[in-house]
């Protein structure tokens, strides 16, 4: 029998820990004579308003304390770690210097900060795993600290949400009371044209990027680090490999997106014929990013990049498949809709749409889902949708929402959309944050 490495050791022992403690919080429960809670109880059981809890108490510390641990370690660490001001300070940047350990004192000095105040947030991050406390008020870096380098895109995905989504999270209830806003699905009506009008700043998320360039340069890697949490670049692998086909994904007009790209292409032998569409100043930055990066592919003709308003124009004709990536998710129903029928009309038989987005689904199993559509649900007694194993999406469809007045959409959704355009759903590729949808000309 193979023995257990040190960290496999730990990790049994979290499972030990959760495993018993759990069993002691059921043994309290069944103390009382009214057994244990359910959740789908639509009242209090006799503990939860008692005083004399104590024993329940330590027991659901040691579980809650165990379960995150155990989390954090096994879940990738874009995961676990949010936190813009370690971001911002760079601590993590300034303990890649000191692999031995750097005390507060002096981290604080280096960063510019009140020693205290930069104690208490260690102290809180590192009781969530980020950073390691080696001595008293001496901490490394670890695996989820190195999230907090100022070279790691997720950072900025973190400081994108807290600088600006959390203001126009602050209004969402005055637009929802307001007149003007409150039953409108425009785009000029989400929260964060309320929130800059009170302002007196810009009306859009575009116009707000365009007119800073600190700000785009966040958000554009923060798009990236969102796609290096969930994923998304796993589309490269199990689907469409020899392909011709169109593609309107933002990401690939970067210098670090295409790199990233390029890497995932050459690593799976993909043989690619791509025309890249979008607005013609973002096609400015494509073309600097690609004849940076890949010159050769641009004068083999492997790549064309063609200016494109999909809301407007129609793209290249006669791809095989037409590549959507987060770009649905941006826009109501109708001005989706319209994207979908402009793609219709450049369509040949044969073609096939692929929409990469988040997909909601309920907490209650529905008929059919995850037997027809290549679709997971979790086992139970989980919710089918995996509940908080799959909170991103939900929570990316609220900042749609503050941001766009749009939303990430259910299955149900998106096949309406699509069929209103005059397209059918073939197949799902569920990579678990994302789903890949494939659709083909529907047939009357």
């Amino acid at each position: 029998m193979t023995e257990l490495t040190e960290p496999e050791v730990k990790l049994e022992a979290l499972l030990g820990i959760i495993n018993s403690s759990a069993r002691q919080a059921i043994a309290e429960y069944k103390k009382t004579g009214h057994g244990v809670p359910s959740a789908d109880a639509t009242t209090f059981h006799p503990l939860d308003m008692a005083t004399d809890t104590l024993a329940l108490r330590k027991a659901t510390r040691l579980l809650q304390g165990a379960y995150h641990q155990l989390s954090a370690i096994l879940a990738p660490p874009q995961n676990t770690v949010m936190n813009t001001l370690a971001l911002r300070a760079r601590f993590a940047d300034v303990l890649e210097q000191h692999p031995e350990g750097l005390s507060v004192d002096k981290l604080a000095e280096a960063v510019d900060l009140d020693k205290s105040k930069t104690a208490r947030v260690l102290r809180a991050l590192s009781l969530m795993g980020c950073f390691k406390e080696v001595e008293r008020d001496v901490f490394t870096n670890n695996r989820l600290s190195l999230i907090l380098k100022s070279t790691n895109n997720t950072g900025c995905y973190a400081q994108t949400h807290s600088q600006d989504i959390s203001k126009y999270a602050g209004v969402l209830y005055e637009t929802m009371i307001d007149q003007e806003f409150s039953r409108s699905h425009e785009i000029e009506k989400a929260p964060l044209v309320f929130a800059r009008r009170k302002e007196g700043g810009e009306k859009s998320l575009w116009d707000l990027m365009e007119k800073d360039d600190e700000r785009r340069d966040i958000f554009h890697r923060g798009m990236l680090g969102y796609s290096e949490m969930a994923g998304t670049s796993i589309i490269l692998h199990p689907v469409y490999k020899n392909t011709i086909g169109t593609m309107y994904p933002l990401w690939l007009t970067s210098d670090l997106a295409l790199e990233r790209f390029l890497c995932l292409w050459r690593k799976c032998s993909l043989i690619l014929r791509i025309t890249n569409h979008d607005l013609p100043e973002v096609m400015v930055q494509a073309q600097n990013a690609w004849e940076k990066n890949a010159p050769d592919a641009l004068l083999d003709g492997r790549v064309e990049l063609v200016p494109n308003n999909f809301l407007e124009d129609i793209p290249a004709a006669g791809k095989d498949v037409y590549y959507l990536k987060h770009v649905l998710h941006n826009w109501p129903d109708a001005e989706a809709t319209m994207i979908l029928r402009n793609v219709r009309k450049a369509m040949r038989p044969n073609s096939v749409v692929l929409i990469h987005d988040c997909i909601l689904f309920h907490t209650f199993q529905e008929p059919g889902v995850g037997t027809t559509e290549g679709l997971s649900i979790a086992p139970e007694p989980m919710l089918p949708n995996f509940g908080a194993g799959s909170h991103r999406p939900y929570q990316l469809d609220l900042t749609m929402w503050f941001a766009l007045n749009s939303k990430e959409r259910t299955l149900d959704e998106m096949k309406n959309i699509a069929a209103t355009a005059g397209l059918a759903l073939t197949q799902v590729y569920d990579l678990v944050e994302t789903m890949v949808m494939e659709f083909r000309i529907a047939h009357s």
